[in-house]
């Protein structure tokens, strides 16, 4: 993958804890990554499966406005322990929401191994 690509992590309150920026990767998103991996921990699930929800007519409907902006599109992925606790989140921004959405992958797999994905 030849991509320049913005990652953030946040912990179990939503806090910025890591954020590293690719040269060349796009300024408008950084926010997004942040955004993508506070939605997931604030929803603790992933920010993808949000989409739906948030539709007309959804349980979730208008929920990307709310909290300064949720993102309702891949990129962001809850961080669970073993115990399946909620403990943070990671987003990534940069690229197609794919290619956002695997490289949050990435990003929680080089995690600490206690850290899990959501299911």
């Amino acid at each position: 993958m030849d991509l320049h690509m913005n990652v953030a992590v946040v912990d179990a309150g939503a806090n910025l804890k890591a954020f590293a920026r690719m040269d060349g990767a796009w300024l408008g998103s950084i926010d997004i990554a942040i955004k993508n991996a506070k939605t997931a921990r604030y929803f603790d699930m992933e920010t993808g499966d949000a989409r739906e929800m948030s539709q007309s007519g959804g349980s979730l409907y208008g929920i990307e406005h709310a909290n300064d902006g949720l993102v309702t599109f891949p990129g962001g992925i809850p961080i669970k322990n073993s115990s399946g606790e909620a403990v943070g989140g990671v987003g990534a921004s940069g690229s197609t929401v794919d290619d956002d959405h695997e490289v949050a992958e990435a990003g929680l797999s080089t995690l600490a191994p206690e850290a899990v994905a959501a299911d």
